[in-house]
């Protein structure tokens, strides 16, 4: 457990966080998450506590993975791959949104045939807009999936949060928050904030795919993570994309934070990741956040 003080910037709101961080085994398609959640809450959970998921862990677990492999890209998909990934981010985009130089370098050798195929799913699920982000388009996320998988983000979030929220309720007594996060970025400058894709959080704008990113990374907005979901006591926005940083960055990226870093991890090819080479890694889908101290 850590303790984090938090003080937002502009405001005289100060609290004083503890974090906790919750090992499990790695969600294979067809994972009972319910029963692992509740299990893994059971004797350390308080009344207020805000229990905060991966969504990406659910979604993996929930099966909603697309063989991209079985994904036949057309022209645009293959144009996205071959010239707006490799030489727009490559050289123009990756420099105005000041990307890291080895994230650069990689949008230059970005890999066509995968690549077009990834750019194909986006287009369909996420649309144009979308799929002009040189990564996580739309929240299709290739990294902690093995093979030639992408994640896609769940299909109706507050319903499983509130499923979840059901179970922790009736099995442990406790009174607690359920909040789903999505370690794609929100970016907010003062009372605005912009998230990467349309979720139902109150509070969150979202008007279209790469243009966010674009504004939010020329203009060195605040980043956190977005929440996605939030069942059980009202947050403010504010309170919510600071608890979705902090249960972000505590539970660290797996097997790596992008699929170049996993097959790195593992030294293999980019689509030669298994299950059981993910399954050796220590994984924390589930973070307890408590409020130690009140605002003053």
């Amino acid at each position: 457990m850590i303790i984090i003080k938090s003080l937002r910037r502009g405001l005289k709101i100060h609290r004083k966080y503890a974090v906790i961080t919750i090992k499990t085994k790695y969600w294979k398609p067809g994972t009972n998450y319910i029963y692992e959640i509740v299990n893994a809450l059971k004797g350390k959970i308080q009344d207020g506590d805000i229990i905060v998921l991966s969504e990406k862990a659910l979604s993996t677990a929930m099966g909603n993975l697309v063989d991209e492999s079985k994904v036949k890209p057309g022209f645009l998909a293959k144009f996205l791959a071959r010239f707006w990934n490799r030489i727009i981010w490559g050289y123009m985009l990756g420099i105005v949104c000041r990307l890291k130089p080895e994230t650069i370098i990689k949008l230059r050798n970005y890999p066509v045939r995968f690549g077009a195929a990834h750019k194909q799913l986006a287009l369909l699920y996420a649309g144009f807009l979308q799929a002009l982000r040189h990564y996580s388009e739309g929240g299709i996320d290739v990294s902690n999936i093995p093979y030639t998988y992408a994640c896609l983000p769940l299909r109706s979030s507050m319903d499983v949060a509130r499923r979840i929220f059901e179970a922790i309720t009736r099995i442990t007594g406790k009174r607690v928050t359920v909040m789903i996060v999505d370690g794609d970025s929100t970016f907010s400058f003062r009372n605005l904030h912009l998230a990467p894709r349309k979720v139902p959080v109150k509070g969150l704008l979202h008007f279209g795919g790469v243009l966010t990113f674009i504004i939010g990374r020329f203009f060195k907005l605040k980043k956190t993570a977005t929440p996605v979901a939030i069942v059980g006591s009202p947050l403010s926005i504010d309170e919510a994309l600071e608890i979705a940083e902090l249960a972000d960055k505590s539970r660290g990226h797996g097997a790596g934070m992008t699929v170049w870093d996993m097959a790195k991890r593992f030294k293999v090819g980019l689509t030669q990741v298994t299950w059981e080479m993910l399954s050796k890694i220590n994984h924390r889908p589930i973070t307890i956040i408590r409020l130690v101290t009140r605002p003053r």
